[in-house]
């Protein structure tokens, strides 16, 4: 069992709390340290600069909702609808406090390194997810005529449109607009609690 250091953990918190808030190019380390109380001779222990630590904090987000995801795709018998719902829940608790200038940021780095990075992350997520897919299937949780590539395919297509400021100014907050894209895909335009 891997032994956590608070330190380390204060800025892993405090990090992703502030990038949730104000976007990746806007918070400084001198922001981050102060924040979580830890020193920057510190923060330098665990991190060379603030794109590995950002790597780090998307690293684990990512890591943490699959392990959710997974959880939720693997539990026996319970109805696709309830599976869905489930599914959203986790969607929109890992949206909370998801600001524009995250999402900005997120989808519109200028850095290579962090672009790549995440479309690395992306790829290795979905395929996780497509094998979670596959497997429901198996089982008879979904239709077995569904391509779960289908869905990483229209994914591609809503990046762009996440950056679109017309469609940002239709909802109050990135996260209304985030679970708009998850409910109609899995609910189209039925009523559903």
């Amino acid at each position: 069992m891997k032994v956590k250091n608070k330190k380390r953990e204060a800025l892993l918190v405090s990090g992703k709390n502030l990038f949730w808030k104000h976007g990746f190019k806007r918070v400084t380390i001198d922001e981050i340290c102060r924040d979580s109380g830890v020193s920057k001779m510190t923060f330098y222990r665990w991190f060379n600069n603030k794109t590995e630590f950002a790597k780090t904090i998307y690293e684990n987000e990512i890591r943490h909702g699959i392990e959710r995801f997974n959880k939720i795709m693997q539990k026996e018998n319970i109805p696709a609808a309830e599976r869905f719902k489930a599914i959203i829940t986790l969607k929109l608790e890992g949206t909370t406090d998801i600001s524009r200038e995250f999402l900005n940021d997120f989808y519109n780095s200028d850095k290579t390194e962090i672009r790549s990075f995440i479309e690395e992350l992306t790829l290795h997520s979905w395929q996780e997810i497509i094998k979670s897919f596959r497997i429901a299937q198996e089982k008879g949780w979904f239709r077995k005529d569904f391509k779960p590539e289908f869905i990483l395919f229209i994914t591609q297509y809503l990046i762009p449109m996440f950056n679109d400021k017309n469609l940002q100014n239709l909802y109050n907050t990135p996260q209304d607009m985030i679970m708009e894209f998850a409910n109609f895909f899995t609910y189209g335009i039925s009523p559903h609690e």
